[in-house]
């Protein structure tokens, strides 16, 4: 553990997002980490900390190649790559832009589009080229459709990494299609300067939505193009935030336009103009350059601060670039006359104004006499009759019943602010029109009769909040929410599922669904869409009545909020029926829903559309053409029950429907953009800021999924067709998923690189490379993999013939052993026989010469006689052993033995009864010795009874271990009781905790979405920030702080060292106890911690056997315990299984026998001794063949052994697993363990 306590990790910094830190100490909630620059200690839950790299200064084009994949380290990989100008970085295959706010010298030369023509990515840095390369070779390669979606913040880069998508495609592919190319790129300049805006975040905010494509023929060159745009931010051409702009158009023509021009649309500075001097008045320029405006255009604002300096807008000079787009995309001098004549005519109408007219008894309105030239003007512009303009703004045609043209038409007056909202309605749809117009007329310059299939980037606006959010935002965020979505189900839903159904055994990766957001929004009748539609059908609609009815029909909803449980206090002012809060997968946003009903409404009342449709103006003409309907009166219905005209709502979501159903049929590519500051400012890197939209972006879980996952995939069936037309006859025979596999060996790729599913095979991140030379239709490419597939084939059977050779050699050997053992077996046979034939003979011979032995053994005791007496023995005695000496010779040589038997018998019988006689009579001649043998015999009786005594020792030990045993198993049985009772108790306080659980996880990840864009709005200086308790979401320590036993002593505030001298010091048992139980708590976090952080390129070493750990998840709630438990020893044996070392050097492949080579791990079979003092291991035993013991001891071991209280592991519910304590102590001691003193209280 000590070599823990130091290690580098990442920690939460609210303004860095993570600095690097040491870990100091270890809590039951929390890590304490000591910063590096010196400011301090950092205290946070585990699921906030991670481990850092060796050399924080390491930078990888790919995150996926990091040692640690976490938050921190992606974080930090981008924040250095950011500093050294390298601004995109890979997660596997989706790209990460940080906007730099600079050029960056050759980033987009021509010589670097050359460059990446044709390379896989992870050959070249990371790049936009190469996901535009990557699109188009999939789209050759599967003959699908391809789309790349850019996503990001407002002033993330999302325009111009489309732009630099589009002049690759090009530029590579598109210099054959003459003007066509020239035309769809000319399409950014026109579309910016009518659809993007300065906004707080960002000077070139796209306020619209575009899905741009690049038609491909049959050829593979760029044939047409086509572009949808959706969601233009109409309610900008009339008013703006403080601090914003109009659509840049309105500035270009001001600071650009020719004097002639000028002059002849009337032309002001913008703070003359309505539409414009709300908000920002100044001009913008590039920096370096000199201003080309001459001074009497120019506000008062840009001449007391100066201009805006922007390295892409400058509106002198883009709009001379405006033209030349405009004339170059096919639109003639009168077409482009006459949309300056809108532009123009847009501004002078809104400096229309109204005022209460007092001769009207019906509370109507005039037009104001300060503001008749401008309505003069504007007439003039839009080709109106000056009478019929001031008469259509002031009033409106409505028809009273049904009746259509025939039905009484009837005149009312408006209000003053009643006709500003119809001059309104009138600017913004003179101006969506003329957008609409424009959009329609390049798609027209850029036709593709010849189209087979296309490439898409999709360029809409990202995620917005500001301190005012209206409908504009409203609309936004649901798109980007539904995007989200798409990119969760793609990218992480789908995927997984893909995974499991291939059966690769990845890991699920858990991520945040926002499905529940997008119901809010859709639901059916409930969504926030259809009572907003729905309101707009009420006689008397009203904002109010919208705001409570969204209360009222999602009560409950975890996404929808009351205003006062903001964040920010400005939001917390307001009434609960002028706003509602949205938490989106961003953070959560608060609505001010005051104007949503006219902003949804998009209608133009009928005496205006009747005025426009009388236009002098041709062009005026054709914009409104086929857009007249009668009008109904107030809350009335059409003949067919629904409103005459869509809501803004309700198109944009039809638009999004018919968008997303695009996308999903087309080959998916991410580009995800990063802002990284509020500022717009080269070289400064917010990293909270940073952190916070990589997280949103799904960043994270995607780096987790890629970790484990396989981004390129391709069928075997269609792997194998692309080769079959090169295969020669004796490949082509071979089977689609084994012809895969023999190319890739053949390509010496290792197992490790690649996986085979069920149906697919699948490629690690990083080896995209590798991929792309596969499915490379190149003929003479094919012929080369198909040559080397030959010879490693041609290699692989040699290598089995080998093997069949070396199996005979072995076989041949095997039959000879057999042989000989079968002829030993024979002659152990014909023994056997022999022996049963000879068998009576043999039996009379052995005694015989058992006779001759006795006879020998009668010269022995004669020898011991006296001289007197031996004499008279010797003769008897020598003719009794002369007559069995002949009885033995006759039995052996005798040829025809059967017939003799019986004489031999008889022979025998008698020299047996003289030796028994000779014997006897010797007997008395040893009376003398016969006390020596008695005292013999005493001595064998004593070491007899001895032995008894020492058998009878044994069998009582033995007795008293088989009770011992027998006491154990009783222990175990009745364990196993309380654990069946205790665990219906244990179940229900197990689903109260998860219930709690999921309670608390929804009440931290409520209050993170509501922090997250509350404290940047307050940094960036938005408002005041609301203190507000936090909840911890540490995974990590839930359950332990929630089952925490309470006593008498606290030690949450003890660091694990002092609790580890405590343990290892103290005499006190309940203090003992308590720093026991909070010491490996902490343990078992802080393992659970590491367990999920460890790195790619180490495998976890397990510490207890891995039934021990599965029991242990079952059991939420650690059992109390008692002193007496203190003191309680018990032993435990059970077998252990660990993974071996996975063998890395993958570059011997072609040595291997076998031509089918899986990836799979050898398992070593072993044994687990574990000793419990109490409730907690004291000591450790981990035995495995071919390796040195394992011997741990608490104290000094506590990181690598079990952390598991004991009535959690079911160790005393095992069968056999509990042993005695001198078995554990012989083994113990046998493999060179100190001797362990005994405690005693």
């Amino acid at each position: 553990m000590s070599r823990d306590f130091g290690r580098q990790v990442w920690a939460p910094d609210a303004k860095e997002g993570y600095v690097l830190g040491t870990l100091d100490d270890i809590g039951t909630e929390e890590i304490t980490v000591v910063r590096k620059d010196g400011q301090g200690q950092i205290k946070a839950s585990y699921d906030e900390v991670f481990p850092a790299e060796d050399d924080p200064k390491k930078t990888v084009d790919d995150n996926c190649a990091l040692m640690y994949l976490n938050e921190g380290t992606l974080l930090n990989n981008c924040r250095q790559r950011y500093s050294k100008k390298q601004i995109y970085t890979y997660v596997a295959n989706i790209l990460i832009s940080i906007n730099p706010y600079e050029e960056i010298e050759n980033l987009y030369s021509i010589d670097t589009i050359k460059k990446y023509r044709g390379k896989s990515l992870g050959q070249m840095p990371p790049h936009v080229y190469a996901v535009a390369d990557k699109a188009y070779r999939e789209m050759r390669r599967n003959k699908e459709s391809q789309s790349i979606i850019v996503s990001g913040e407002s002033g993330a880069g999302k325009t111009e990494s489309q732009k630099a998508i589009l002049r690759y495609l090009c530029e590579n592919w598109g210099a054959a299609a003459g003007p066509i190319q020239k035309r769809i790129l000319e399409t950014n300049p026109i579309l910016e300067a009518f659809g993007n805006a300065k906004t707080l975040r960002n000077n070139n905010s796209s306020r619209f939505g575009k899905f741009v494509e690049i038609h491909f023929g049959t050829d593979d060159k760029v044939a047409g193009g086509y572009v949808s745009h959706y969601l233009l931010e109409k309610s900008r051409v009339c008013r703006q935030a403080d601090g914003e702009r109009n659509y840049h158009i309105f500035y270009q023509l001001i600071a650009g336009a020719p004097d002639d021009l000028y002059k002849r649309l009337r032309l002001a500075p913008p703070d003359k103009f309505k539409y414009l001097k709300h908000g920002t008045t100044t001009f913008f320029v590039r920096p370096g350059s000199k201003s080309r405006i001459s001074s009497e255009r120019l506000s008062e604002q840009a001449r007391k601060s100066g201009l805006l300096v922007d390295a892409i807008v400058d509106d002198a000079a883009d709009f001379s670039h405006l033209a030349d787009a405009l004339g170059r995309a096919g639109l003639t001098k009168e077409e482009i006359g006459d949309i300056w004549r809108t532009v123009a005519g847009v501004l002078h109408l809104g400096n229309v104004e109204f005022d209460e007219n007092p001769n009207d008894n019906r509370g109507g309105c005039m037009v104001d006499p300060g503001s008749e030239q401008a309505l003069i003007i504007a007439s003039e512009l839009l080709g109106l009759e000056i009478s019929e303009m001031k008469m259509g703004l002031v009033s409106r045609i409505m028809q009273a019943t049904k009746g259509g043209v025939k039905g009484t038409l009837i005149r009312v007056p408006l209000k003053p602010h009643e006709a500003a909202a119809g001059r309104d309605a009138l600017a913004k749809a003179f101006y969506s029109k003329l957008f609409d117009w424009l959009v329609s007329r390049i798609n027209k310059s850029i036709p593709f009769e010849k189209s087979v299939s296309y490439i898409g980037v999709l360029d809409i606006a990202g995620f917005e909040f500001f301190e005012v959010n209206s409908f504009e935002q409203f609309c936004i965020n649901y798109c980007n929410e539904k995007l989200q979505n798409f990119f969760n189900e793609r990218i992480l839903k789908q995927e997984q599922e893909l995974y499991a159904k291939e059966g690769l055994n990845v890991p699920k990766i858990d991520y945040s669904d926002n499905h529940d957001c997008i119901e809010l929004f859709e639901k059916k009748p409930s969504g926030l869409l259809d009572l907003l539609d729905e309101e707009s059908r009420l006689p008397r609609p009203t904002p109010q009545h919208y705001t409570m009815a969204a209360y009222g029909s999602n009560k409950g909803h975890f996404r929808l909020e009351s205003p006062r449980r903001s964040r920010l206090r400005q939001h917390r002012d307001l009434r609960e029926d002028e706003a509602f809060l949205v938490r989106h997968y961003a953070g959560t946003v608060c609505y001010q829903t005051a104007q949503f009903l006219d902003k949804n409404n998009d209608t133009l009342h009928n005496s205006l559309e009747f005025l426009v449709e009388q236009s002098s103006v041709p062009f005026i003409r054709n914009l409104f053409e086929g857009s007249h309907a009668p009008e109904p009166a107030p809350g009335r219905r059409s003949g067919s029950g629904r409103l005459q005209a869509a809501t803004v709502g309700g198109k944009f979501r039809s638009q999004l429907t018919i968008l997303l159903e695009k996308l999903r049929e087309t080959g998916t590519h991410f580009v995800r953009c990063v802002k990284p500051n509020s500022t717009m400012s080269a070289g400064i890197c917010d990293g909270a800021a940073i952190l916070s939209q990589l997280k949103c972006a799904g960043m994270a879980s995607v780096l987790k999924l890629m970790q484990k996952g396989f981004p390129s995939r391709t069928s075997f069936a269609d792997l194998y067709e692309m080769y079959r037309r090169q295969l020669p006859p004796d490949l082509a025979r071979l089977d689609p998923r084994l012809f895969c596999k023999c190319l890739f060996h053949a390509l010496g790729l290792n197992n490790v690189d690649y996986k085979f599913g069920q149906t697919k095979v699948f490629f690690r991140p990083g080896k995209f490379a590798e991929f792309d030379q596969l499915l490379r239709q190149d003929p003479e490419q094919m012929r080369e993999l198909i040559n080397k597939v030959r010879s490693w084939l041609l290699k692989a059977r040699w290598r089995k013939a080998q093997y069949g050779a070396w199996s005979v050699i072995k076989l041949a050997r095997k039959i000879a052993y057999r042989a000989q053992l079968i002829t030993r077996i024979q002659s152990h046979l014909r023994g056997y026989i022999a022996r049963k034939q000879f068998k009576p003979r043999l039996d009379l011979y052995r005694k015989s010469i058992s006779l001759l032995d006795r006879s020998h053994e009668m010269m022995s005791v004669i020898n011991q006689l006296q001289p007197v007496s031996r004499e008279k023995w010797t003769g008897t005695v020598r003719e009794t052993t002369n007559s069995i000496e002949t009885l033995v010779s006759n039995v052996r040589r005798s040829s025809d033995f059967e017939f003799e038997l019986d004489r031999a018998l008889v022979c025998y019988q008698q020299c047996v009864q003289r030796v028994d006689h000779t014997i006897a009579q010797l007997k008395k001649q040893l009376a003398a010795d016969e006390q020596q043998k008695l005292l013999e015999l005493e001595r064998k009786r004593r070491e007899e009874e001895e032995e008894a005594a020492r058998q009878r020792a044994e069998e009582e030990r033995l007795e008293q271990e088989r009770l011992q045993r027998k006491q154990l198993a009783e222990e175990r049985e009745k364990e196993e009781q309380r654990y069946k009772l205790a665990m219906a108790t244990e179940a229900q306080r197990a689903e109260e905790l998860r219930i709690q659980e999921e309670q608390r996880m929804a009440s931290a990840e409520r209050e993170r979405l509501d922090a997250t864009i509350a404290t940047r709005l307050s940094r960036d200086g938005g408002g005041a920030m609301m203190d507000t308790p936090t909840t911890s979401m540490s995974s990590g320590s839930s359950i332990d702080s929630t089952t925490k036993p309470k006593g008498k002593y606290d030690l949450s505030t003890w660091r694990y060292a002092e609790l580890r001298d405590t343990i290892n010091t103290s005499t006190d048992m309940e203090l003992l106890l308590a720093c026991k139980e909070e010491f490996h708590r902490r343990l078992r976090i802080y393992n659970a911690w590491k367990s999920r952080n460890q790195s790619q390129q180490e495998n976890e070493t397990p510490r207890a056997p891995n039934a021990v750990y599965a029991n242990a998840q079952k059991r939420t709630v650690i059992a109390p315990q008692v002193n007496p438990a203190l003191i309680m020893q018990r032993y435990f044996k059970v077998p252990f299984s660990r993974p071996a070392d996975i063998y890395k050097n993958h570059n011997n492949n072609n040595n291997n026998n076998n031509c089918l080579i899986t990836d799979s791990r050898t398992v070593q079979n072993g044994l687990w001794y574990a000793h419990f003092n109490g409730q907690w291991i004291q000591r450790q035993i981990e035995m495995h063949p071919n390796k040195t013991p394992v011997l741990l001891v608490a104290g000094r071991d506590d990181l690598h052994m079990c952390e598991i209280p004991l009535d959690q592991t079911g160790l005393t519910r095992k069968k056999g697993a509990e042993i005695l304590e001198t078995e554990f102590e012989t083994v113990w001691l046998h493999l060179g363990g100190a001797p362990m003193q005994k405690w005693r209280p």
